[in-house]
Parts: C-alpha cells; sequence; structure tokens
C-alpha cells in the first residue's frame, strides 16, 4: 500500500515538473537561445569570406586566441543617431501605451459591463482586425491619410479645408497606425481583469456617499492596475521595437530603433554592429522592467 502511494506521488511530482518545464523549455529556445546568438555576433567582427557570424576563437599553433570585439558597443554610445533613434522609439511607444490606455479603458470596461450575452460579440469585434493582415490593415491607412485620401477628400467635399492637409509621413500618421495597431493588447488584458471585479464594492462606496466619479477613480482603477500594467506592458514593449509602421506609415522626423537595426542588418550588412544594438535595445527595456518587477514584489510583500 505504502509502495503505491509512493509510486503515484512520483508520479505526481515529475507530472508537476514536466508541466512546469513545458514554458521554461518554450523560453529558452524562442528567447534565450536566439538572444546568445546575437550577443556572440555583437562580440565577433565579420570576415572577409562575408560570413556574419565572425569568428570568436582561433586556433594558431596550438594556442587557442579568445577575441572579443567591444568597438561596436562604443560607437554606440558615441554615436548620436543611435541615442536619437533609442529615444524616439521611446517616445512614440510611451505615447502609443497612453493613448492605447485612455481609449481602450473606457471599451473594456463597458465591455465588462456589458450583459453576459452580449460580452462575447464584443470581445469579437475587438479581436476581428486580426483576421486580417497586419500589413493590408497599415497599408489601408497610408489610402485614408494620404493627401489624395478618403480622409482629405471627405474633408474638401464638406467644405471643411480648401487644401488638403499633409497628414501622411508625419508623428500624426505614425500615432495613428501604432494606436490602431496596438489598441487590441490594451483591452483585452484591461477586460480580463474588469470582468473578474465585485460590483458590490460599487454599491458599498454608493451607499457610503461617493458619486459614482469617486468610486470609479477609488475602487475601479486600484482594482485594475494588474490589468494597466499588462497592457501597458503588452503595447510599450513591441512598440518599441516597431519596424513595420514607421517605415510606411512615418517619415525622416520619426526614425526608430526598428528602422535602424533593419538598416544594419541589410544595408549596410553589418551584422555585428546591428547585433550589438539588439543587445543593447533588449537590456535597457528589459533592465527597468527587471527593476519594476523587484520592486511590485518587495511591495506585495510588505502589504
Amino acid at each position: 500500500m505504502n509502495f503505491v502511494k509512493n509510486l503515484l506521488t512520483l508520479r505526481w511530482i515529475t507530472g508537476r515538473r514536466v508541466v512546469i518545464a513545458v514554458p521554461f523549455v518554450w523560453l529558452a529556445f524562442a528567447f534565450l537561445v536566439p538572444f546568445l546568438i546575437v550577443l556572440r555576433i555583437s562580440f565577433t567582427e565579420a570576415d572577409n569570406g562575408g560570413n556574419p557570424f565572425g569568428t570568436l576563437m582561433t586556433l594558431v599553433d596550438g594556442v587557442v586566441t579568445l577575441k572579443v570585439k567591444i568597438s561596436n558597443y562604443l560607437f554606440i554610445a558615441e554615436d548620436e543617431l543611435y541615442a536619437v533613434t533609442y529615444l524616439n522609439s521611446l517616445k512614440f511607444a510611451a505615447v502609443t501605451a497612453a493613448l492605447c490606455l485612455i481609449i481602450g479603458y473606457p471599451f473594456a470596461y463597458f465591455m465588462a459591463r456589458a450583459k453576459p450575452t452580449m460580452r462575447p460579440v464584443l470581445l469579437m469585434l475587438v479581436m476581428m482586425p486580426f483576421w486580417t493582415s497586419f500589413l493590408l490593415r497599415i497599408y489601408a491607412w497610408k489610402g485614408i491619410l494620404a493627401n489624395h485620401g478618403i480622409l482629405n477628400s471627405f474633408l474638401i467635399g464638406v467644405g471643411a479645408i480648401s487644401e488638403p492637409l499633409h497628414l501622411m509621413n508625419t508623428q500624426f500618421s505614425l500615432i495613428i497606425g501604432m494606436v490602431y495597431a496596438y489598441l487590441p493588447f490594451m483591452i483585452l488584458p484591461l477586460y480580463a481583469n474588469l470582468v473578474k471585479m465585485d460590483v458590490r464594492f460599487l454599491e458599498a462606496a454608493a451607499d457610503l456617499g461617493a458619486t459614482p466619479l469617486q468610486a470609479f477613480w477609488r475602487i475601479t482603477v486600484p482594482l485594475s492596475k494588474s490589468g494597466i500594467i499588462a497592457g501597458t506592458m503588452l503595447v510599450f514593449i513591441p512598440a518599441v521595437g516597431e519596424y513595420v509602421i514607421p517605415e510606411l506609415l512615418g517619415g525622416p522626423e520619426t526614425l526608430m530603433i526598428g528602422r535602424q537595426l533593419w538598416d544594419e542588418f541589410f544595408t549596410n550588412n553589418d551584422w555585428p554592429l546591428a547585433s550589438s544594438v539588439t543587445v543593447v535595445v533588449i537590456m535597457l527595456i528589459l533592465v527597468p522592467m527587471a527593476i519594476f518587477n523587484k520592486y511590485k514584489a518587495d511591495q506585495e510583500a510588505r502589504s
């Protein structure tokens, strides 16, 4: 009997470890291994044969020599172009995340307070843009915002303007495209958080004399903090490295780090420098996130 009990316990522990190991294995192959490859390339120098991976170790007369090239990182630190493109990326990503939060929160709140029978329909409407190609949706905005596009033609037709507005290849067109593309990533985590909120808290606040606005600001917003953080991260992180939208809708003043990476990889064919830029971008994103998560964990432990 004890043998059978121990065997079942062993199987349960083994099964639990396997289930836990699956996401870690996936992260290792999908993130850690590619990151280590890029990190290796960043410390090498492309050889004359056009090999982008370069040579990190050489063996000559039985002597192994390790060559670690850090000049790419020094060049990035000294060149103003990379600082400007990275700051632009942070700025546009932050503006996109803020606008997605302002627009998406009312959407998510309305969906969470709708009738249970209507929620699947509203959720499907939010996810429906994903059924269409991302490139087609961004190209559609080119047709809308062009000088002779749909928006300008409509404004001229109703007499609101006499000449077409220059909307394409500006910061405005870039922000419009990024907010449109990433808005569902803000709405979905907010909805998942708000739909689980106990409405009895709001009823209690109303009984204590709180106005609807006070109840919303003091109860709904704090209780949805985790959804706000999750949505902001889901929008901000991919927006920093966005390439397609700045390329199609942006202009010279909207240069972002994704375009710079493309130029270094495929135009200049300088894989070590491009890999160095990639490593710097990843670290500048992950380090603040790690510090924030550590601060949040410490704060929750004290409370």
